[in-house]
């Protein structure tokens, strides 16, 4: 790594920059969600086809990708507070980051079957 660089390319950075993404990823989810729902009033027609296409199974794969940003985006959320909020954040930011990954990829598998189950059935049958 060059001397005097301003990125370490390490956990800290590499958590900062998913924060961001997932931060972003969130927004525009949370500004279509507002959009398709303000298609009832406009024209219900539309909104009826926008819901259909939300059954896809690509959508659920879609789903199942906000859930893993939003659950990224609240975990290591916490982890920020306690980097900047307790005395020793910083000493341990690095295995706080550990921590919010293992606790991320638990949810996830837990969130797996709920959030693609009808995805698998209408795909592969039930």
């Amino acid at each position: 790594m060059p001397a005097g660089t301003l990125y370490r390319g390490r956990e800290g950075m590499w958590s900062w920059v998913a924060h961001r993404v997932t931060g972003v990823l969130i927004f525009f989810f949370l500004f279509v969600h507002v959009l398709d729902t303000a298609l009832v009033r406009v024209s219900p027609e539309a909104y009826d086809e926008t819901i259909a296409v939300y059954k896809t199974p690509l959508v659920a794969l879609m789903e199942y990708g906000l859930v893993a940003a939003v659950l990224f985006h609240a975990l290591n959320g916490l982890r920020v507070v306690a980097v900047d909020f307790w005395s020793k954040g910083a000493k341990y930011q690095k295995q706080m980051l550990y921590t919010v990954m293992g606790i991320w990829i638990v949810l996830m598998a837990g969130a797996f079957w709920p959030v693609l189950s009808h995805a698998f059935h209408e795909v592969f049958g039930s």
